[in-house]
């Protein structure tokens, strides 16, 4: 068994959800979000994906794109992001998933992206832009290497298209919960019960669900009706707010990550 796979089972066994938190690998350059990639793990992420720099994170909003302009700034390349996970494995065995976009993955190739991110200890690739009509030769190259794949159902995607979506997906499925890009809100939306139940029809992966998630009530909601929450502006706005003071930055993220977990928030 994969460790994405692992790690929801045995979050459902402790009848809990998982945490999945978000930071752009390089943001602000590459200690630093070493160091933090170590503090959120160690203050209780299940999951760590990593949004790999990208001029053009169309997903993305301000707080992502200008996380993603400050590790491209500070020369995160192709490469570093692979390095990145290699230092991680040196101290943590939690499933780790790469959030990007399909020009990175063309541009050298599926084979050789896929090949290279499993190698370096990377267990799920979760590609934006890249809609299931147009993925399988991507999907062949990570299934030839035991890449799990990541594919997201939107609040528009329509009863007719979920069954291709979830087909094309072997680690969980990625629930956006409102239209637009990413970045914190104020609230959650109201039907996200509904709209899991709906993707479960579909498949027997696990559902995640993010997008706005911010404080520890939303986390408890989406825990009721899903296997995962995702958090990442949340996180990432620690690091914005406090470039260059690395311990600063630590300890801004432990603390966030204590308020997002507060009162067993991620309970079923």
């Amino acid at each position: 068994m994969n460790r994405i796979a692992k790690t929801f089972d045995q979050a459902a066994a402790e009848g809990r959800a998982c945490f999945v938190a978000y930071l752009c690998a390089g943001d602000p350059d590459f200690e630093t979000s070493l160091a933090a990639c170590r503090t959120v793990l160690e203050a209780g992420a299940d999951i760590l994906e990593l949004g790999v720099p990208y001029s053009d994170p169309l997903a993305d909003g301000m707080t992502n794109q200008l996380a993603a302009q400050r590790a491209l700034e500070a020369g995160a390349t192709h490469q570093r992001g692979l390095q990145l996970v290699r230092a991680i494995r040196q101290f943590s065995d939690a499933p780790i998933v790469f959030y990007t976009y399909y020009n990175l993955v063309f541009s050298r190739g599926s084979e050789a992206y896929a090949r290279e991110a499993k190698e370096a200890g990377v267990d799920g690739l979760l590609t934006l832009d890249l809609p299931p009509e147009e993925a399988a030769e991507h999907l062949a190259a990570c299934e030839a290497v035991g890449m799990q794949t990541v594919c997201i159902v939107a609040p528009t995607t329509t009863s007719q298209r979920l069954p291709l979506i979830t087909r094309s997906a072997t680690g969980f499925i990625y629930y956006v919960s409102r239209e637009g890009v990413t970045g914190e809100q104020s609230s959650m939306a109201g039907d996200l019960g509904a709209r899991t139940t709906a993707i479960r029809a579909h498949t027997d992966l696990p559902i995640v669900v993010g997008f706005g998630v911010s404080k520890s009530e939303h986390v408890a909601d989406i825990a009721k009706v899903a296997d995962g929450v995702v958090v990442g502006s949340a996180l990432v706005n620690c690091i914005a707010a406090n470039l260059g003071r690395p311990e600063t930055i630590k300890r801004a993220l432990s603390e966030r990550m204590q308020d997002l977990l507060a009162d067993n928030s991620l309970a079923k």
